[in-house]
């Protein structure tokens, strides 16, 4: 079978290794989809300061079992599913008390470890997801983005009634914005300064969809929620401008949620942070629980994935996917490689 490698930034190969066969406790899945998101390309431009090389990419998947390893029960073949990519310890503070994305010797595949960029995948039956027989394989390479949107909205905890700003209206802002609605939010503010992004954004329900090139960030809280503003306001550009923007126009008291992460370090206003009392939270990928939480706003069509989905490109034309997205950066959402094509 053919596997992807990038040998050095810019450079990916396509090598011929043996079709895996599943140990105890594994399963084999035949790879459908794979997205391509933002870390990855940092990886493609040499920029991710956690990967080394030669790495098989591929993290965000759908696929179909083709095989069950010794043991394994409650999968089947034929079963269409999706893969989490975190390989955890299992024994450090976090993994014992049930917050295993926060591992101290946290792997993700396609980064630290092996991807999934391969015509077939072997791996940990306790690492997949089963996916409803209803759902396409598109959608279900982004139900990881999805789950990374329903944690930070769990973050903040019960969103029922709640008025929320999101600041980015790239692929994970706009999931978080519909996340958050689907969740029981009373309306959802989003901003970019991108008009493309927020027609995209318009597409998928988002109430409010504001450019702040032409309209003030405050004023727009209040145009949308009145003189309370906001119950929580999420980042999810990174940058010291949307992060000044969320500090300086937070109602006192209020939450701001880190989403995005900062290319370099942050220069922001703590002092008004402080003199607010606002309280500054993160977020950091997703856990078994919110996986299935997404795949359930998917099903009961709270959160629309199709208008996210910009292009196509074959398994072998992976080069060309990331020659694309440099050349499209504002009108390109979300790429998906067709690994079977």
């Amino acid at each position: 079978m053919l596997q992807q490698v990038m040998t050095a930034p810019g450079e990916i190969i396509f090598r011929e290794i043996e079709n895996p066969i599943p140990a105890a406790g594994e399963v084999v899945v035949k790879i459908m989809r794979i997205g391509v998101c933002g870390s990855d390309i940092h990886v493609w431009h040499g920029k991710h300061p956690f990967t080394s090389y030669p790495v098989t990419q591929g993290h965000e998947v759908s696929g179909e079992i083709t095989a069950l390893g010794e043991g394994v029960t409650g999968l089947s073949v034929g079963q269409k599913v999706t893969i989490q990519p975190q390989v955890v310890c299992g024994k450090c503070y976090p993994c014992r008390h049930g917050k295993y994305n926060l591992c101290e010797e946290l792997k993700v595949m396609g980064f630290q470890t092996t991807g999934v960029a391969s015509e077939y995948f072997a791996v940990d039956a306790a690492k997949v997801t089963p996916l409803p027989e209803s759902m396409s394989f598109d959608e279900g390479a982004m139900i990881e983005p999805l789950a990374v949107a329903v944690h930070a909205v769990r973050k903040f905890g019960d969103m029922q009634g709640m008025r929320v700003a999101v600041l980015g209206a790239g692929p994970i802002g706009i999931l978080v914005a519909q996340a958050a609605k689907g969740m029981g939010a009373e309306s959802v503010l989003i901003t970019d300064v991108s008009d493309v992004r927020l027609e995209k954004a318009k597409e998928c329900g988002v109430d409010f969809c504001v450019n702040t090139k032409s309209v003030n960030f405050g004023a727009a809280l209040v145009e949308a929620f009145g003189p309370d503003k906001a119950d929580v306001i999420y980042d999810c550009a990174g940058n010291d401008v949307t992060m000044g923007q969320a500090i300086q126009y937070a109602r006192k008291g209020s939450t701001i949620i880190l989403v995005a992460v900062f290319a370099g370090l942050a220069k922001v206003d703590l002092a008004v942070l402080n003199d607010h009392e606002l309280d500054l939270n993160t977020t950091m990928m997703y856990r078994n629980e919110d996986y299935l939480e997404a795949i359930e706003l998917v099903r009961a069509e709270k959160v629309h994935l199709k208008p996210l989905i910009s292009k196509h490109f074959a398994f072998c034309d992976y080069t060309e996917a990331y020659r694309y997205i440099d050349a499209n950066r504002e009108t390109t959402m979300k790429v998906l490689i067709d690994v079977q094509a």
